[in-house]
């Protein structure tokens, strides 16, 4: 045993010294790799956009130059116009994601337990869900006027339609051996619930929930684009009618990284709420 032991010493760090010199490069390339895929794209799109400003190819009145564009950004950011929109749009789209995210929960767990209540609620949802937030803008102006209760009610009805509908599937498709060996176990209801069900069917359930910001923060943009005087819709819509499109695109350009950091926060959300998985649980 230990002329066993003295031989396997030095073939393992043999092994770890051996490896190429090149290995961290690939290993960081690799972990980078979707990032360096989509660089090329909106880079040569930035690059076609300042040549055709540059040449003249385009009417400044039709197209700002990127300098203008970023001029532009840097004069809202310092007079404190654009961090005020901001913050008005995300309260706004907090506030209704919240309560989308708390009625899609709980109308998708219901549907999930209960066939009886599915049966009943389904039919009507499905045709609910079918209707775009534009196509309750009109019923919901003469029910609750223009004011931030319009606004919530859209952007939660844009969230609640994603989260209800994945928290539903995932529940039914939770497997069937997971239940049976609750069963072996003698697992009481609540037991089955929170230590099998849920957890089981959390990793569809948060998918819901990043698809439900997207439509929240969407639902969001159009709405402040037809009923609001403020926010980053606004900034847009009053950025249109003055002819101002530096503004218009450097408003536009926000609204897209913030959604985006969004995602990525709920993405890094889901990591951590979801570590188990890669534990071999």
């Amino acid at each position: 045993m230990p002329s066993a032991t003295l031989v396997a010493a030095p073939a393992v760090a043999a092994t770890r010294h051996d490896r190429p010199r090149g290995h961290a490069y690939t290993a960081f390339f690799g972990r980078w790799a979707s990032v360096w895929l989509a660089l090329p794209f909106p880079l040569g799109l930035l690059l076609l956009w300042a040549v055709s400003s540059h040449f003249g190819w385009v009417a400044p009145q039709v197209l700002p130059s990127p300098q203008a564009v970023l001029a532009t950004f840097i004069d809202l950011a310092r007079s404190g116009e654009l961090w005020d929109n901001l913050w008005i749009s995300l309260l706004r789209v907090l506030a209704g994601f919240g309560v989308g995210v708390a009625g899609g929960l709980l109308l998708g767990v219901a549907m999930g337990l209960s066939p009886v209540f599915k049966d009943y609620v389904y039919p009507f949802f499905k045709a609910f869900s079918q209707v775009p937030v534009l196509g309750w803008l009109p019923l919901l102006m003469l029910l609750v006027g223009i004011d931030e209760a319009l606004k919530i009610i859209l952007i939660a009805k844009a969230a609640l339609v994603p989260i209800a509908v994945n928290t539903y599937k995932g529940i039914e498709n939770v497997p069937a051996r997971y239940v049976e060996v609750a069963r072996v176990l003698q697992f009481s209801r609540w037991q089955l619930l929170w230590r099998v069900v849920f957890p089981a069917a959390l990793p569809p359930v948060w998918n819901g929930v990043r698809y439900g910001f997207t439509h929240a923060w969407l639902a969001l943009v159009v709405v402040e684009l037809l009923a609001s005087s403020e926010g980053l819709g606004y900034m847009i819509v009053f950025g249109r009618q003055l002819f101002q499109l530096d503004v218009v695109i450097a408003a536009v350009a926000v609204v897209g990284v913030v959604g985006y950091l969004g995602d990525q926060l709920l993405a890094r959300i889901e990591v951590i709420l979801l570590g188990w998985r890669r534990s071999g649980f």
